[in-house]
This record gives structure tokens, C-alpha cells and sequence, in this order.
């Protein structure tokens, strides 16, 4: 017989629905009291399905006074006055837009709503005087502030972020739309825009630069996302069946859930997060998946590396940043990193005080090998189902103690690419080798390094300590003898494991492995 567990609010964006229909739900309602009775015109940058909707949708609730839904909660003990506002909810997310025309039809759509309830008059004239209109009716109507809600403001500014033309047309419309809100801030209670990126002050916010932007404040860093007490007392009984169905302990599924979910930081010293939508997921399905990840990465992140010319090497160990990351991007600033953090693929792993620079890095296992495998097609011919079988008979020979048979797979792995791509650039091909060792690491301890002083790889079996060294621009012998001269392998020489060295010769002429030498 098939039991269920309680209800996991996957997809589910409204509180309302969350409260009277018997879902589970993370009490952020402190933090909305605080937001809500702190300022006007606030600004919050997250991931995607991080949470953002519901946090709008729970703020809607709040201010229309709906008492009831909050019932339990902890802004029950904060808030005693439950006043009725008039709210306008703007949601940008739920429209693929091509055009200007199909960003006016969604402004349209939405002001025509409002008009609706608080008039026409000004139903032909431009979308910031109809706003303007629908904002002062609405406060004259109803004698209280008016509360504008966005939710993903910059939707249809990420669309077009690799068509200029189109993204300026995008940033004249919403830089009049939002500075409708500086003009009318007499008539307003409360402000809350949220989207994925912070976009320059410039382009789209200077008319409203009274914006309080806290995606980076302390005091907020948990509003979206679950922190590790809340997954231990929201799902105790989730995290149990999840280690039942598994066959581990209780304690192991949770290690499991970190490694693959926590990690989010949005302050250098605020508490990390997991990813909701993931945590969700895992409980629903009772696996450990790569949920976040398999609702869709943009290929305009992969563009902006490509275009940019950036090392993945240095993406994948850490990248440094400066604080003005955080705070906007510039699609022609020829930057991928902002708004790859912004989107969610990278995260604040340590912050030097003194010179105020932070260090950047995958939040957890979930995106560091989902975003490698997304890399692989944009950088190599191979296919995903090829993919996986390459990895899979690497892992398998090394395990086996076939290191000739390893190597001799890895040179026909390259011997599969195309001949146009024989004009890359050197860099190129080590990030391709770089690549193949990041995603062994995901079954097996594959370790790859690009900082001199370390071994290019070492992979570690049950059996075996595998330590490689790559030579572009020499010979196998003296690959192995930097192996030995470099100390590489001097960390497992008390290893009961058989220690390994290979010493790769990479031919600049051919773009492939011309020879490797094997020492035991």
C-alpha cells in the first residue's frame, strides 16, 4: 500500500493557497513584519525559484489584512493593527517576450486590471501615466498608501541581453514604468521589486533611486530559502523517509542534503541556505536529484563566458570579486561573473575585510556538476548520452588499475572532435581536459587543479592514487619529472593504496595526446 506523506508546496507560489490548503510552510512572516514596517521602496535580488513569488505573494496577504492566513505565524505576535491596502501585484515572469510590443501588452494586461477597480480615464495614454493614475485613484479611494508589488522585474531584460537594440527598447519602458513609483511616492504605503539581477543604476533605476536594495544585508540573507535549523524542524518527518527509502541514517540523508543543496550565501557572514525548490523536490521523490538545476540554465550564461573569453578554470576553483559585483551589471561590460552569481551559480564563500574582496564559488554539489555538465556541449561535440559513457569507462578502467586503457580512451575522446574546432585556442583544449576530471569527480575523488605547485589531477579509487601531469608544450618524461621534482605524489607516499604517476604528452600540432609514460 502507497502512503503520502504531508503536502510540499512544490510550484506553489501563493500563500494563500500555501495556508488554506494544508501545505507545509517555512515561517518567514518575522522577517516580512520587519521589511514591511522598516521603509518604502525595497529591492531583493535572488536565484530563480528561490522563493521570491512567495515572498510578494506573502506580502500581498499582509497588507490586504487577510489575519486569518497568518494564523500561527510568527508576525501573529508582531503586527496588531492588520490594516487593508490597495495592491497592485505586477508579475513579469509569466511571458516570453520577443518585442517591445510584447512587453507593452504585458504592462497592458495588468493595468487594464487595475482600471478596472480604480478607473479609465487615462486608458490611452502612455503605460507610466496610466500607472501614475491607477496609483493616486487608488490612495484617494481608499484613504490608505498603496502597495506596488514587482515580481521579476528584469524578465524581459535578461531575454534580450545579447540583443542591444532590444534591450535598450526594454530599459526606456520600465525606466519610465518604475520611476512612476519616485513620482507618486506621496500616495504609496510600501514598494517591493524583486528579480534575478541588479541592473546598472542607469539603465533602469535612476528615476527611482530612493531604492533600498537589501539583497545583501545581513539582517535578510534567509528571507528566501531554508536555513539548517529550519530543515531540521520544518521536515523532521521528510528527513526520515528520505534516510528510510534511501538505507541510510538519518544523520547521513541530512550530511546528503547539504553537500547537495546548502550552501547559499547572500552576506559574507549571514547563514547559508538551501535551495527550497531542491529541498522540496528531494522530499517529494525521496532522491537525492538535481531539481534546481533541471528546470532550465540559461544559455546566455554559457554565451557571456564564451564571449568573454574566460578561463572556466578559475571559475571552477574560486573567483575573486570586488563588492560593486553585487550591486549591478552591465550586459556590455564583458563580465560574465555578476550575473552569474546574481543567477544563482555562484556563491560568497569568503570576504577579505581589509581590501574588501570577496571569493566566489559553487554553493553545492547539485550546481558545481550540473553546471560542469551543462558546460560540456557549448565547449566539446559531445553529446550527452556520449558524455556519460566516456566518464563512466574513465571511472571503471581506473578503478580497475587500466591506466593504459584509460589513456587510450581519453585520446580518442579527443579524436571525436570536429576538425574546425582544431583551431581553438590552447586554453581551450586544457579547460576540455579540465572539464572531464571536474565531472569524474562526481562519482569518484578526482581532484584537478590549474595553481602551480599542485599536480594537474589526482584521482583516487579504492585501490589506486592516480597523479597526472599534463605536458602541452614538453615531453612525458618531463611530465613525470616534475612529478617527482614537485613533490605531487608526496602526500600519499603512506597511502596503503598503489601510488600511480602518468606523465601526459598533449601535441600542440595534433590537439590530442601524442604520448603518456607510467610509473608504479
Amino acid at each position: 500500500m502507497v502512503t503520502f506523506g504531508r503536502k510540499l508546496p512544490i510550484g506553489i507560489q501563493t500563500f494563500s493557497n500555501i495556508r488554506t490548503q494544508g501545505y507545509l510552510y517555512v515561517d518567514k512572516t518575522a522577517l516580512v513584519w520587519q521589511i514591511a514596517n522598516a521603509g518604502k521602496p525595497f529591492f531583493l535580488s535572488r536565484p530563480r525559484r528561490f522563493g521570491k513569488s512567495l515572498l510578494l505573494s506573502t506580502f500581498e496577504a499582509y497588507f490586504e489584512g487577510k489575519k486569518e492566513l497568518f494564523e500561527g505565524l510568527a508576525i501573529e505576535k508582531l503586527e496588531e493593527k492588520w490594516e487593508k491596502h490597495p495592491v497592485l501585484h505586477l508579475d513579469l515572469n509569466a511571458r516570453k517576450y520577443e518585442c517591445a510590443e510584447d512587453l507593452i501588452a504585458m504592462l497592458n494586461q495588468f493595468l487594464e486590471n487595475w482600471e478596472n477597480i480604480y478607473g479609465a480615464e487615462k486608458q490611452d495614454r502612455a503605460p507610466e501615466e496610466r500607472l501614475g493614475y491607477i496609483i493616486q485613484r487608488a490612495y484617494e479611494q481608499t484613504g490608505k498608501g498603496v502597495v506596488v508589488l514587482v515580481d521579476e522585474y528584469d524578465k524581459p531584460l535578461l531575454q534580450a541581453i545579447h540583443n542591444e537594440e532590444l534591450l535598450e527598447a526594454y530599459r526606456v519602458i520600465l525606466k519610465a514604468f518604475y520611476g512612476t513609483l519616485k513620482s507618486k511616492d506621496s500616495c504609496l504605503r510600501f514598494v517591493f521589486l524583486t528579480g534575478v539581477t541588479k541592473f546598472s543604476q542607469v539603465s533602469v533605476f535612476s528615476d527611482l533611486n530612493q531604492l533600498n536594495d537589501i539583497s545583501m544585508d545581513y539582517d535578510f540573507g534567509c528571507i528566501c530559502g531554508i536555513t539548517h535549523q529550519e530543515l531540521l524542524s520544518t521536515f523532521e518527518p521528510e528527513i526520515k523517509a528520505l534516510a528510510k527509502f534511501n538505507g541510510v541514517s538519518e544523520k547521513e540523508a541530512v550530511e546528503q542534503m547539504t553537500r547537495q543543496y546548502d550552501g547559499y550565501h547572500f552576506h559574507p557572514y549571514a547563514e547559508g541556505v538551501y535551495n527550497p525548490f531542491s529541498v522540496l523536490n528531494a522530499f517529494y521523490k525521496k532522491e537525492f536529484g538535481n531539481y534546481w538545476f533541471q528546470t532550465g540554465t540559461p544559455t546566455f550564461l554559457v554565451k557571456l563566458l564564451q564571449n568573454a573569453d574566460y578561463d572556466l578554470r578559475t571559475l571552477m576553483d574560486g573567483v575573486e570579486a570586488s563588492a560593486i559585483t553585487f550591486t549591478e551589471y552591465r550586459a556590455e561590460a564583458g563580465n560574465p561573473i555578476p550575473l552569474i552569481y546574481q543567477s544563482g551559480y555562484l556563491t560568497i564563500k569568503n570576504f577579505d575585510k581589509e581590501f574588501k574582496i570577496y571569493t566566489l564559488g559553487f554553493p553545492n554539489n547539485e550546481v558545481r556538476y550540473g553546471f560542469l555538465n551543462f558546460l560540456v556541449p557549448f565547449y566539446t561535440p559531445i553529446t550527452d548520452d556520449k558524455k556519460n559513457f566516456y566518464i563512466m569507462k574513465f571511472i571503471k578502467e581506473l578503478e580497475k588499475g587500466e591506466v593504459d586503457a584509460f589513456m587510450q580512451r581519453f585520446e580518442a575522446f579527443f579524436a571525436d572532435f570536429p576538425y574546425e574546432l582544431n583551431d581553438k585556442t590552447e586554453r581551450h583544449y586544457q579547460v576540455i581536459v579540465y572539464l572531464i576530471f571536474k565531472l569524474m569527480g562526481q562519482f569518484t575523488q578526482a581532484e584537478v587543479h590549474s595553481a602551480k605547485g599542485r599536480a594537474d589531477a589526482v584521482v583516487q579509487t579504492k585501490d589506486y592514487v592516480y597523479v597526472f601531469e599534463f605536458k602541452l608544450n614538453g615531453t612525458a618524461e618531463e611530465a613525470l619529472q616534475q612529478i617527482g621534482e614537485k613533490g605531487y605524489a608526496a602526500p600519499f607516499k603512506g597511502d596503503s593504496r598503489q601510488l600511480v604517476k602518468v606523465g601526459v604528452e598533449f601535441s600542440a600540432e595534433t590537439r590530442n595526446v601524442k604520448r603518456w609514460l607510467v610509473e608504479k
